[in-house]
């Protein structure tokens, strides 16, 4: 059996990836845009699945995004300890750079460098997810976001997915 997705849903499926983005222009648009068209568009089953996809790696990005800021708050709380001392060696050091002063800087150094190393790298996976998911939606294939974690259930395999398309395929030509 052929299944056929419309031009529509295949452009309102890559507008619900590509609404992630949104983030960058308001707080939590990357949850809101594509949830706002997925719950106008989801008696579709083929825009159905690609909103629950999209919402699901957005909130697993959310979820590793916290879990990357739990693992450094230890480290950060430690070092807050002896944050006056780092006051104090910032101010002292100005204009003189010496070992002994590199050395209280390095724990901050590394921790940060570590976290923004970790949320860059987040950042550049969701990218390259997103794009992927974006491209697969408007050829009219269901992109499966890798790690995502499934919040909204999906539905686990395309058959299941061909089968809907079908069915509301049948019920608008009768």
């Amino acid at each position: 059996m052929e299944t056929t997705v419309t031009e529509n849903q295949k452009n309102v499926a890559a507008a619900m990836h590509l609404s992630t983005f949104a983030k960058f222009f308001f707080p939590f648009g990357n949850f809101i845009a594509p949830l706002l068209l997925w719950t106008f568009n989801k008696e579709q089953k083929f825009v159905d699945e690609n909103g629950k996809q999209a919402l699901n790696f957005q909130l697993s990005v959310f979820v590793y995004t916290l879990l990357i800021g739990l693992i450094s708050l230890p480290f950060v709380l430690i070092f807050a300890t002896d944050f006056i001392s780092l006051i104090d060696t910032i101010d002292t050091t100005v204009g003189e750079i010496s070992m002994h002063n590199i050395k209280s800087l390095s724990g901050y150094v590394i921790v940060i460098f570590i976290a923004a190393m970790l949320v860059f790298g987040l950042f550049i996976f969701e990218l390259y997810a997103v794009i992927s998911a974006t491209m697969a939606a408007s050829k009219g294939n269901l992109y499966k976001y890798p790690l995502s974690i499934s919040f909204i259930k999906t539905t686990s395999q395309d058959q299941e997915i061909d089968e809907g398309i079908n069915q509301s395929k049948n019920e608008h030509t009768n």
